[in-house]
Formats: C-alpha cells, sequence, structure tokens
C-alpha cells in the first residue's frame, strides 16, 4: 500500500496548483516527437514522456524544472519499479488506479475530471500513474528489505520529545473499541432516505446505553448491519475524530454521518488510556522513520542506478 504520507504530500501540491496552471499551461496534444531521449536497461524514455512529466511538475510545483531534472526523476521511476520487480514486488494496475482515485478524491475531483485536468495542462494522466506506480514498488521494496534498520527504538523517541517536543511527554493517548453500525441506504436513492436514516440512527443513539444490550437491539433493525469490531488508537486517528471519539461516552453511539452504503454511527465499547502510543509520539516516530527511509532509499537508488545500463540517445544528454 502507498505511503498516506506520499499522497498528501502529492495531493496537497498538485491540489493547489492544479486548476490555475491548467489554463496557462494548455497546449497541443497533436505532433509532439517520440524520440528516445535514453534508454534505461532497455527501456526507453521519450521525448513525450519528458514533456508531460515537466508539465506536471511544474503544475504541482509552480516552478518549472530543468529538463535534466525530469529525465533523472524518470530514469529512477524506471529502475525503482525494475528493482521492485527482481524481488517479486508486482504492482497491478488496481493497486495504481486506487492511488489515483485517491489523489482524485482528495482535491476534490473523480477520475475523469482529474485526467482532463491533468491533459489540459500539457501533462497526462499516465505520467502521474507511472510516479504512482514506482511509489507502492520502491515503498514496498525499501521497507521489505530494509525493514530491521528501519525500526524506532523507543529511546529515540524519547529523546526526539525531549529536544523538540518536551510538552507531549506527558500527553495520553487512548485505545478505542468500536462497533460500526450502518443503516443501509441502497445506491441512487434520493437525499430524503439519508435524511430519514439519519433520523433514525438518532432514535439509536438516544437509547443505546450499553454496547452489550444496544448491539442485539441494533441488529434486530431493518436494513441495519452490525459490523465487527474494531480497535483503534487515537495516533491514527485525525483530529477531528479524536474529539468526536473523547466526546462520546463509552456504551454509546457517535453521531451520525453519511458515507456511500448509508448512514454510519460507531458504538463505543471501550476506552482506554494507552500511554505508549500517543498522537505526539507517532508524530515523532514517523518523522524519524521518515529520515531514516529516505536516506536508506537514497543509498539503494543510487547503487542500483551505478549499476544500471543507461544509454543516451541525444547530444544534449552526453
Amino acid at each position: 500500500m502507498m505511503s498516506q504520507t506520499t499522497i498528501r504530500a502529492l495531493c496537497r501540491a498538485f491540489a493547489v496548483a492544479a486548476l490555475a496552471a491548467a489554463s496557462l499551461l494548455a497546449v497541443p496534444a497533436v505532433g509532439r516527437a517520440q524520440e528516445v531521449v535514453v534508454l534505461v536497461d532497455g527501456e526507453p524514455v521519450t521525448a513525450l514522456d519528458i514533456e508531460q512529466r515537466a508539465k506536471f511538475i511544474q503544475m504541482s510545483t509552480q516552478k518549472t524544472p530543468t529538463r535534466k531534472e525530469v529525465l533523472d526523476g524518470l530514469i529512477d521511476e524506471i529502475l525503482e519499479i525494475r528493482e521492485a520487480k527482481k524481488f517479486g514486488i508486482n504492482v497491478p494496475d488496481s493497486e495504481v488506479d486506487n492511488a489515483f482515485v485517491s489523489v482524485g478524491t482528495r482535491m476534490g475531483a473523480d477520475t475523469t475530471k482529474l485526467t482532463a485536468m491533468l491533459v489540459k495542462g500539457g501533462a497526462s494522466a499516465d505520467t502521474l500513474k507511472h510516479r504512482l506506480k514506482a511509489e507502492l514498488a520502491w515503498n514496498a521494496l525499501v521497507k521489505g528489505r530494509f525493514k530491521s534498520s528501519l525500526e524506532i527504538a523507543d529511546s529515540d523517541v524519547e529523546a526526539q520529545l525531549d529536544l523538540h517536543k518536551p510538552q507531549d511527554k506527558n500527553e495520553v493517548g487512548y485505545e478505542y473499541t468500536l462497533r460500526p453500525v450502518l443503516f443501509v441506504v441502497p445506491r441512487g436513492s434520493p437525499d430524503t432516505a439519508f435524511e430519514a436514516r439519519k433520523k433514525e440512527a438518532d432514535a439509536l443513539r438516544v437509547r443505546f446505553l450499553t454496547c452489550a444490550e444496544g448491539i442485539p437491539f441494533a441488529r434486530a433493525l431493518h436494513e441495519v448491519a452490525v459490523r465487527d469490531q474494531v480497535i483503534k488508537f487515537s495516533a491514527d486517528l485525525p483530529p477531528a475524530l479524536r474529539d468526536i471519539l473523547d466526546k462520546t461516552d463509552v456504551g454509546h453511539l457517535t453521531p451520525p454521518e453519511q458515507t456511500a452504503e448509508g448512514v454510519q454511527v460507531f458504538a463505543l465499547c471501550s476506552k482506554k488510556e494507552n500511554k505508549s502510543e500517543t498522537p505526539g509520539r507517532r508524530e515523532v516516530r514517523d518523522e524519524i522513520f521518515q529520515q531514516k527511509f529516505g536516506a536508506q532509499a537514497k543509498r539503494y537508488l543510487a547503487q542500483i542506478r551505478r549499476e544500471a545500463m543507461i544509454e543516451y540517445k541525444t547530444e544534449e544528454q552526453k
């Protein structure tokens, strides 16, 4: 699975600039040269690949990259995907498509709209998907091959907290035991159907006082599904959801929210203090991991780049 940090960073950068840049960068899509600029272990990078990636980077960052920066990035992606395949990591198209959907969703655009934005800006869906595929493959490979060296000791986390965030040392986190309760609404139903089910969910909240008694009662309701319990730590949750759970008494239901399947509430069946995995500690742990991961990935990529056959086909690259 792709790193959520990577997806969030990519989406933030792209979303800020895409709509404005698209209208400024639009160029004709016909007649672009398919000249091979470089072969990477026999796999070609064309002038069109470079052009579209350059446009994507410009849309994402509002900065114009150099040709070398663009070409080096495309070469690295080919090497990352090929190296992952050597170790049996083949990212299926469906996983790439899901990551593409995630980018669009975080921007408030479906895949059709996202693709249109990319094309209008002189880029393409394929250039973004290739980047996502490389990210997925490379993250999985580096994390798998160097798992032990990427582990973070609790003492390292404590040291960073002492140095940079002493206020977070006494923070209290929680372990929540939740039971999702879904009031099913058929796809394509009008808004009135969702509103009616929200009223039913609110009615259940009034009489739901304990999980032991409330869960069986909810199961008996018409078109209501009670799903298996899930365990969540406050460090795993965004602040808004932590706030909702902290305001919900144990044995009660959270406010209803609309989903693609209907209207959902969560039964908070238990809430335990957990000082070892708080949001502050998780943030520090993630920061240390990203530093270790970045350094290891850079060394690894430099190694496979030295061993690769990279054949430049144009004079400007030699």
